[in-house]
């Protein structure tokens, strides 16, 4: 007799197990569902949106109306413009293939109680995100919700809009034939505003700098509102003694035309002086930006300015005689040939000052000249001093002899030439060459030793009597004595002399300074050392 065998279904241990294990998998893949189903193809793509717009993680995303993935992370992020927004993680099937990038992601709400999705836009491009990639914000848009557009009309408003509602209301009740004339001649202000938007809306009217300027200017009047608000208050007084006369306010009305003509070819005139002015300011901003470091200077000079202004009336009278008198000179032909004289004054003077100038502005010659003056007349006698000088009389020279006194010399007397029992003569005279040499260094030897005094320390002290005749004259002592200079009597050069060893001996400067010509011989060409 054979054995049934056992049917699977009536052990009843082993139907419970996959029981159990059965709702377990249902269990686990409910609660992962929002994740995407395990085991299941997917690739992530990382979307940068300008806010986070109430999404949380496990929102859909959808292409097309269908589920192609969910919302696995939402993390603030600080957006390329400096404004901190929200960047997506979007956990994608692998089904919907390789995402163009220039696909574009919306928010929208999935019901009215703010469950929100993301909708995949995909785009037409042939290179795509990579796996990973993030979405630019440009191409992510959150629409403005229908709960943002509710929070505008908060208590505030309301109240406002109640009485925008009443006000409208009255204004309007009973003037239904006025409505009816407004309706009427409403096309042909349509018409005409036509052309009004066209110019309001052309780039070249530049409307909004329009408005920004207007808000600068509100701006800067509302320190001074209470102000204006008294001014309007204050114009209506001026305004009633308009509406007093008419027939005057018509009269000054009709007249406006012709001004606004006058006015418009005024204008044109002054285009270019007002597009001057405009590049003057530019050019001004630099000047203007240094403004407030030199205010101070400037309030000086203003307030040591502001009472030699106020004097300035009394000197324009005596200015003005001047000026006329000044004109009147001008205006006569005998000023063109005074001038001319003039010139030819100066052009005549000019080699003369040139080469007589530095004998006194480099060697002081004349203040020498008062003291040689003075020492002229200190010959000591009986009676107290006489005039000194010296008689050179001719000795018997034979012609062509080069005496003092023999006609026909060529050379200054040297002690030569003398014949017979004749005396050779010798010339005892300074001798007088130019004050600054080629140069421009002081040359001012000639006439400026002074004299030897008894301070000499090469005198000889032993013999009394003159100074003047006690003196030591021995050639080497005396060249000594006057090298050396030990004591040099009467004024000093203004400028200082080379000495032999190239050394400058004087209080002043040894060249004549830059820029002052002078001249090394009578009418020659002037020599400026500023120039090579």
């Amino acid at each position: 007799m054979k054995r049934r065998q056992a049917s699977v279904v009536a052990n009843p241990v082993l139907v419970g197990a996959v029981t159990t294990l059965v709702v377990v998998v249902a269990v686990f893949l409910s609660y992962n569902a929002n994740s995407g189903l395990p085991f299941v193809p997917t690739r992530q793509l990382d979307v940068l949106i300008a806010n986070g717009a109430n999404l949380v993680k496990g929102n859909e995303v959808r292409s097309g109306g269908f589920r192609v993935g969910v919302v696995t992370d939402l993390t603030p992020v600080k957006l390329p413009g400096g404004k901190v927004g929200a960047k997506l993680r979007l956990k994608l099937d692998q089904k919907i293939g390789a995402i163009p990038v220039d696909s574009k992601v919306t928010i929208r709400p999935r019901s009215a109680l703010g469950l929100k999705y993301v909708e995949l836009e995909t785009g037409a491009s042939k290179k795509t995100f990579a796996d990973g990639a993030t979405m630019p914000v440009k191409q992510a848009t959150v629409p403005v919700e229908i709960d943002q557009v509710f929070n505008i009309f908060d208590q505030k408003t309301r109240d406002a809009a109640q009485g925008n509602l009443k006000g409208f209301g009255d204004a309007f009740a009973g003037r239904g034939a006025d409505l009816n004339s407004t309706l009427q001649t409403t096309p042909a202000l349509l018409a005409h505003l036509k052309s009004v938007a066209a110019n309001l809306a052309s780039p070249q009217t530049n409307l909004p700098a329009f408005f920004d300027g207007i808000g600068r200017t509100v701006k800067t009047v509302a320190p001074v509102s209470k102000i204006n608000a008294r001014l309007f208050t204050t114009m209506a007084d001026t305004f009633d003694a308009f509406s007093r006369d008419p027939q005057a306010l018509r009269d000054t009305i009709s007249k406006q035309p012709a001004t606004l003509d006058v006015a418009t070819q005024s204008l044109r005139v002054q285009r270019p002086f007002l597009e001057h002015t405009a590049a003057f300011s530019r050019d001004l901003r630099g000047a203007v930006d240094e403004l407030p470091g030199t205010l101070p200077v400037l309030n000086s000079a203003l307030r040591i300015g502001t009472p030699v202004q106020a004097r300035s009336p009394q000197l324009n009278k005596p200015l003005q005689d001047t000026f006329a008198a000044l004109q009147d000179l001008v205006e006569k032909p005998t000023t063109v040939g005074s001038l001319r004289g003039l010139t030819a004054t100066v052009d005549t003077l000019q080699p003369t000052l040139r080469y007589l100038g530095p004998f006194v502005t480099v060697c002081n010659n004349w203040n020498y000249f008062w003291t040689l003056a003075a020492e002229h007349q200190t010959a000591p006698d009986a009676s107290g001093s006489a005039q000194r000088v010296l008689l050179n009389m001719a000795g018997a020279q034979q012609p062509g002899t080069d005496s003092v006194g023999s006609a026909g010399v060529n050379e200054f007397a040297h002690g030569k030439g003398a014949t017979g029992t004749s005396a050779p003569e010798y010339l005892h005279a300074n001798f007088n060459g130019p004050a600054v040499n080629g140069k421009g260094e002081a040359n001012c030897g000639a006439g400026q030793t002074g004299f030897i005094s008894q301070a000499n320390p090469y005198r000889d002290s032993s013999i009394p009597g003159d100074p003047y005749k006690n003196t030591v004259v021995e050639t080497g002592q005396f060249a000594k004595a006057f090298d050396e200079r030990a004591d040099l009597n009467g004024p000093k050069p203004l400028y200082a002399q080379l000495d032999r060893e190239g050394k400058g001996v004087g209080l002043g400067p040894t060249k004549v300074p830059a820029g002052e010509t002078y001249t090394v011989r009578p009418g020659g060409r002037g020599v400026d050392l500023a120039r090579p």
